[in-house]
């Protein structure tokens, strides 16, 4: 499944959650894209990759594909994640309430500041010494490591992660990363997003 794929899977996840707390049981792929300005069509062909949900003359039963949509996602049991890094971005991270709606559950901050192990963040998420990090790796107790610690330090640090085992990676760190096959990285730059925007305002808002 590309990553495109999963994007718009994650998509429908989201939407089918609004129309669940909406009360609508069933909608069909035409209703679906006009209300949230989807393409039917896309719609139609992404699901079907994974099976036949849909029952004619009904559409589809909301409860019901979201329940897939999750297993798709890896979403039907909880998933856990590790932030390295304890500063004002990983906390705020961790402490993000909606992470734990939709199953993932932060097991610990890392960090190596003395002034900051062994204290908790503000929604209580303890934090370690980076040097437990691949003890609790090995151990299973993390599936996704996210870091978000300073430019000179990242690359220490996703050396580090993948050599726990861990297999996928959220960085919010500057600087180009490479990690070996079989290893899932994701880059989020919120300078490079800020400096995008910037540049649509300097164009008069032209795209």
């Amino acid at each position: 499944m590309s990553d495109l794929t999963a994007g718009r899977l994650s998509v429908y996840l989201r939407c089918l959650t609004t129309l669940e707390a909406d009360g609508v049981k069933t909608i069909s792929s035409g209703t679906l894209a006009e209300r949230f300005h989807l393409n039917a069509a896309q719609i139609r062909k992404d699901l079907a990759y994974f099976g036949e949900f849909g029952v004619r003359g009904v559409g589809y039963y909301v409860a019901d594909l979201k329940t897939h949509l999750r297993a798709i996602l890896g979403l039907d049991q909880p998933v856990r994640v590790g932030i390295i890094g304890a500063g004002n971005l990983g906390r705020a991270l961790a402490d993000y309430p909606g992470f734990r709606k939709e199953g993932f559950v932060i097991v610990a901050l890392f960090d190596t500041d003395p002034e900051c192990v062994g204290r908790q963040s503000r929604k209580g998420v303890h934090i370690l010494h980076t040097d437990e990090f691949k003890r609790m790796a090995k151990a299973g107790k993390i599936n996704i490591a996210v870091v978000a610690v300073p430019g000179d330090a990242v690359a220490g640090v996703v050396d580090l992660v993948v050599k726990s085992g861990i297999r996928a990676v959220l960085n919010f760190s500057p600087g180009t990363i490479q990690v070996p096959p079989g290893v899932k990285l994701k880059n989020v730059d919120l300078t490079v997003s800020l400096e995008s925007l910037s540049f649509f305002l300097a164009r008069g808002g032209d795209d």
